[in-house]
């Protein structure tokens, strides 16, 4: 299948690695060139040099935390003067989990300081790439959110906001942003095999006494991920890149779950 994608132009936000370095793989493999962010310039140049060296696109890497107005709308003027139109917009920014205390009893600063990231820090990269866009139904906004907006998970109260209220805010922005022809959909993924996860199966693996496997397997089925597996980053990738193509030009709006039947909760 034509995705119709070589030649235009993505940003990535959350790029340097797991879910984000994979979108930007994905949307490269078709021949989109890029601009990743990232908050860590090192990964996020190493992540950047191979792309350049695999898929032979343009790429341009921007250290850049989207907490910071400043810094995000410094990365869309760097844009527009190294490709002057970008077509996609990925909203992928976020981070782990900050600690596992009760949350409750955090302070402001905490609760803040996430929502700053991973939401306010969407609305940041919508507002300041949005007159770069394209106004001819080739323009793209995909937002990644997670099941922990629609789940609760112990320790991720800040997660689950962030991720409902992405959920939420994706509604309002395919209405708003329709009158400009662009369209904007939210991925929602569930246990993805990230670097991350890899590292917590296995650790919490010997902690029961099971190898990684036996502790995906376990997990699978006490979550109710029918499949009974996790997710690959590519898997994920493949349908971002769908999303942002031509072919997904009647998808607006919507919240695409992307967790081998979680959401079904057979439990």
């Amino acid at each position: 299948m034509d995705l119709r994608l070589k030649g235009r132009t993505a940003v990535v936000t959350g790029a340097s690695k797991g879910i984000g370095k994979a979108i930007a793989r994905g949307l490269a493999q078709e021949g989109v060139n890029l601009i990743v962010l990232a908050r860590g310039k090192e990964t996020l140049d190493q992540a950047a040099d191979a792309l350049r060296r695999g898929q032979g696109v343009k790429v341009l890497a921007v250290q850049a935390d989207v907490r910071d107005i400043g810094q995000v709308k410094a990365a869309a003027d760097a844009a527009k003067a190294e490709f002057g139109t970008v077509h996609i917009v990925i909203n992928n920014a976020g981070s782990g989990i900050r600690r596992m205390d009760r949350q409750i009893n955090w302070p402001d600063t905490d609760w803040m300081d996430d929502l700053n990231l991973k939401l306010i820090g969407m609305l940041r990269v919508v507002q300041s790439f949005l007159p770069l866009m394209p106004r001819d139904w080739t323009g793209r906004v995909v937002n990644i959110s997670g099941i922990a907006g629609v789940s609760a998970f112990i320790g991720a109260l800040t997660h689950g906001l962030n991720n409902s209220a992405m959920n939420h805010s994706t509604s309002y922005l395919a209405r708003d942003l329709a009158a400009e022809k662009i369209t904007v959909n939210t991925v929602v993924p569930g246990l993805i095999s990230t670097e991350w996860r890899h590292g917590w199966a296995e650790n919490m693996g010997k902690q029961q006494g099971k190898s990684k496997e036996q502790f995906v397997e376990d997990t699978c089925k006490a979550w109710g991920i029918v499949q009974g597996r996790w997710g690959s980053m590519e898997e994920l990738a493949d349908l971002v890149t769908f999303l942002a193509s031509d072919r997904a030009g009647y998808i607006n709006g919507a919240q695409i779950a992307f967790d081998g039947g979680y959401a079904i909760n057979p439990r």
